[in-house]
């Protein structure tokens, strides 16, 4: 049976609503108005939650200039050195207990990625609800043992991972902290990620391995892998979004603009809506449709003791007479009283017993 992750009383798994996390990351641009405006977007937008990253150029990597640290690989940003990019993206950590003051009147949850140990501190210090756990951490087993320590729910992103990977991480939380409060997030680590390349179906076999709530961490540009994640089983969806992609910045490129958050958010509740459960007895709109089914009626008048034929007898619309089904049943058949052309055909028109036109 999956488990269930509660955070600030937000109950999240299998037949709860979507759980879906804005992703800030760095395109508030190291402007503090704009962080704020990001939040109040997201909130507009539906979001359930926001999501920061807690780190420092110096707690993620070396100034170097040597080839190892620069970025390569075809990425968005290619050629630059880790700490000048990470110099860029970082949230100032001044603003974050602000922004979780403001996310907190404003009803919305805000919890970040730590990146190291001060990190963590850091986040329990300001209060977070959770913590999430980047695709490139997972490997970091001290790290996700220090988080499990604090308590607070998991979220953990399983981007690049093997199976084994990923099981060494859940095993880690669970030396820790014991089973519950642990989610995981199907996630390909490419920016943007090419729709071929997701393979959705993993959010339902990383449920059934491990017994716990999956979701997505999206990186696809627009919003129908998200909705199609929905689709598939994802209780959690996470998606970088900006004020605008006409912004340049380290993730503007594969990052949603407000409207179309909101449009991702009201897709993936009418997703939910749709799933429903498995059921095949009539729906309540259903009901009046079924007028519109064929059924046999009396379409020539027909005299008392008068043969029925298909001449005198059709299967058309509305559904009020016999099922089609039972048509070979009630040609030969006699009419045990005159029926008016246009009468729904019902058994007690009819005598009983098949008769020969000899008869």
């Amino acid at each position: 049976m999956t488990e269930t992750v509660d955070i600030a009383g937000r109950r999240i798994g299998p037949g709860e609503p979507i759980y879906i996390i804005a992703e800030m990351s760095a395109n508030h641009h190291q402007s503090f108005d704009q962080a704020v405006e990001l939040l109040h977007a997201a909130k507009e937008a539906g979001a359930d939650a926001v999501k920061l990253q807690t780190y420092t150029a110096e707690t993620l990597t070396l100034d170097s200039d040597r080839e190892c640290f620069r970025v390569g690989g075809g990425t968005l940003w290619d050629g630059r050195t880790l700490f000048d990019l990470y110099g860029e993206a970082f949230t100032p950590w001044a603003w974050q207990p602000k922004l979780k003051k403001l996310a907190d009147q404003l009803g919305i949850h805000l919890f970040s990625s730590p990146f190291d140990p001060t990190a963590v501190d850091f986040l329990e210090e300001m209060g977070v609800p959770a913590h999430k756990i980047a695709s490139f951490e997972l490997v970091d087993l001290p790290l996700i043992k220090k988080v499990a320590a604090t308590g607070k729910p998991i979220i953990m992103s399983t981007g690049m991972a093997s199976l084994g990977e990923i099981e060494e991480a859940v095993e880690a939380v669970y030396e820790v902290a014991g089973r519950g409060n642990l989610a995981l997030l199907k996630c390909t680590s490419a920016y943007p990620a090419p729709p071929e390349e997701m393979n959705l179906r993993c959010i339902s076999h990383l449920s059934e391995a491990f017994g716990l709530p999956v979701g997505l961490s999206d990186h696809t540009l627009g919003v129908a892998v998200p909705v199609a994640a929905a689709a598939l089983g994802a209780t959690i969806i996470e998606k970088h979004f900006t004020l605008s992609r006409s912004t340049p910045g380290p993730d503007s490129a594969f990052s949603l603009e407000p409207n179309e958050l909101k449009e991702m958010v009201a897709a993936v509740r009418v997703v939910e809506k749709a799933i429903g459960r498995v059921q095949y007895s009539l729906g309540q709109r259903e009901r009046s449709s079924r007028s519109f089914r064929r059924s046999l009626f009396i379409v020539e008048d027909v005299a008392a003791g008068q043969l029925l034929t298909e001449q005198t007898v059709r299967s058309i619309r509305p559904g009020d007479g016999l099922l089609p089904k039972f048509l070979p049943d009630v040609l030969k058949r006699r009419a045990a009283t005159d029926i008016p052309r246009g009468t729904p055909l019902a058994w007690h028109h009819l005598r009983p017993g098949i008769e020969d036109e000899s008869d």
